[in-house]
């Protein structure tokens, strides 16, 4: 049996698996890039291949009891200990492991009350990070090309930690398009963007329940127990006092930037 070790943010994650192409998955530049041999773990995990049938859609099934947690789409299935601590995916292929490790990461770090992992795209300015989110096709990730050559964090899901009054966010794993290097230290998340794709640029700041309000959709979190609800509820809320959140009409070109910086 193959074991890896990465540094997700600041969370130690043991992977398990007999699979070549599972190896082969985290061998990935988004992955690599992470590893790191430690004699502790926050959350170890089994991974297996052969499960379900191709992807469908972005329907789950959950299930909470005192065994567990469970989640099932089509193309992946999870099963978490009461501690989480440790969990089994089973998945049909690649694209299900993408998404069934975020599922996973995502309720590990609600459960926590560490932080979110938001849909959406950021980007580094310096020590400071921008966020960039919408409904589909708002230009995500076209925002995040479009900043080159700052570095980028995310462009599918970012890693934000809640605390003390501030926001931080970490390079991410879980990409959709863009490949670049990463970088090893958080940013402190300087603003929120939501996006609108105008002939114009413009910015606009939003009241904190407004900006909040808009933001709870944009979270990766599947719903499976009371409490952990209350946890996403609560972070969103705090990550609303903590950061600006803005409406951002912006053109296809880097010029938008003059809006933010």
């Amino acid at each position: 049996m193959y074991k890896l070790q990465f540094k997700v943010s600041e969370h130690v994650l043991t992977v398990r698996t007999d699979s070549n192409r599972i190896m082969a998955f985290f061998q990935s530049p988004d992955w690599s890039r992470l590893r790191i041999n430690h004699t502790d773990t926050d959350l170890t995990v089994y991974i297996e291949l052969g499960y379900g049938k191709p992807f469908v859609d972005f329907n789950v099934e959950s299930k909470c009891s005192e065994k567990g947690i469970t989640f099932c789409r089509t193309d992946y299935k999870i099963e978490i200990d009461p501690a989480l601590r440790e969990a089994d995916i089973y998945v049909f292929d690649e694209f299900a492991l993408k998404h069934a490790l975020m599922n996973l990461y995502s309720t590990f770090i609600v459960h926590n009350q560490w932080g979110l992992l938001v849909h959406s795209s950021c980007v580094a300015q310096h020590d400071r990070a921008f966020l960039f989110t919408g409904h589909s096709g708002a230009g995500k990730s076209t925002a995040a090309r479009l900043s080159d050559p700052r570095p980028i964090l995310s462009d599918e899901a970012t890693i934000i930690k809640i605390d003390s009054g501030e926001a931080r966010v970490f390079d991410s794993p879980f990409r959709s398009e863009i490949i670049t290097p990463g970088l090893e230290e958080s940013r402190k998340l300087a603003g929120i963007h939501l996006l609108e794709q105008s002939p114009r640029n413009n910015r606009k700041r939003l009241k904190k329940a407004d900006g909040m309000l808009q933001m709870m959709d944009k979270i990766f979190y599947w719903p499976h127990h009371a409490g952990d609800t209350h946890n996403t509820f609560v972070l969103c809320r705090k990550l609303a006092d903590a950061v600006p959140i803005y409406n951002l009409e912006f053109k296809k070109e880097s010029s938008f930037w003059e809006e933010i910086s």
